[in-house]
């Protein structure tokens, strides 16, 4: 089952040469899910190869580098004749903001946008997976970061023994394999741990938005396989990044740590860096080994896991 995190925009604040402000793109089974929309963002995914059609647009909070390319996005796929509606997604009080670009120009789309706010926790349920919202702290705004966390996958079904046991393939080896006991017509009943392993973990991906080393993070990113997670400044900038609501890389990296994740990778770039950012990433690494910095265009693959479920 595919699973990919295709980075749009890894700057701060503003644009470089190098680094478009903020979006990324997560891409699951065939189905796209959008998160932030810096300036440009639709740009950006032309040129990185990412679709159009999506549903679901998801806002950590709505200052102007994380909303800005709303309007934009917005006008190109209706002039691409599109009518389906659109799910926006945002914090508390975001509505009136994400309205505000919906609108801005007075044309009038030919497909309905829906506006949806998130209390803290709320989670958006989809069909083997959901998305869920956690309150960050990012100065002078309502801001959430966001897990998309699968459902556990269920245990390999051997078709071997179930020859061996004369069960014939078809609906019956459907039903044991969803964890439903069968009757042969020989009268046994076959109960699916003879057949069936153990249920396997599903994959979870972690992303922050714009925020302070916080426990709410540490708490979604538990053991997830990708935290992605803001690092603005180095170690010199940290008054700064206090002052602004931001992280350094060495904070992300310990967010990463106290949660145990199988990786980190920092995005929101302060444009004092360059491209490659070697300072934030071995800062980073003095902490956590398994840390790479995002740059624009970047493509993370996420494997499903062999792993049992936690009961």
């Amino acid at each position: 089952m595919s699973l990919t995190v295709r980075f749009l925009g890894t700057s701060a604040a503003c644009p470089t040469v190098d680094r478009a402000v903020s979006a990324l793109a997560i891409h699951r089974e065939g189905e796209t899910l959008l998160f932030d929309c810096g300036e440009g963002t639709q740009r950006q995914m032309m040129r990185y190869g990412v679709s159009f059609a999506f549903s679901h647009l998801f806002f950590t909070h709505t200052h102007s580098d994380h909303i800005l390319g709303l309007t934009g996005l917005l006008r190109t796929i209706q002039l691409q004749g599109r009518t389906e509606p659109m799910h926006l997604w945002g914090p508390k009080g975001s509505s009136k903001t994400l309205r505000q670009c919906i609108s801005l120009g007075g044309e009038r789309l030919t497909f309905p946008v829906e506006v949806t706010e998130l209390s803290d926790g709320q989670t958006v349920a989809r069909d083997d997976y959901h998305v869920s919202s956690f309150p960050v702290e990012h100065r002078g705004t309502s801001a959430v970061g966001y897990a998309l966390v699968e459902h556990d996958r269920l245990g390999r079904f051997s078709p071997e023994t179930a020859r061996e046991l004369g069960i014939p393939e078809g609906p019956l080896w459907g039903q044991i394999h969803k964890g439903q006991a069968i009757t042969l017509v020989d009268g046994r009943v076959i109960e699916p741990r003879v057949l069936v392993g153990a249920a396997r973990r599903g994959r979870k991906i972690v992303l922050t938005g714009d925020t302070r080393p916080c426990d709410n993070t540490i708490t979604a990113a538990h053991d997830a396989d990708v935290l992605i997670h803001e690092a603005t400044f180095a170690d010199d900038e940290a008054a700064r990044a206090v002052e602004t609501g931001h992280s350094t890389a060495r904070e992300a990296a310990m967010v990463a740590r106290a949660a145990q994740a199988r990786r980190l990778v920092l995005t929101h770039i302060s444009a004092r860096y360059t491209r490659e950012a070697p300072e934030l990433e071995a800062q980073a690494r003095e902490v956590f080994q398994r840390t790479q910095i995002a740059r624009d265009g970047l493509e993370i693959v996420v494997a499903a896991t062999e792993e049992a479920a936690v009961a």
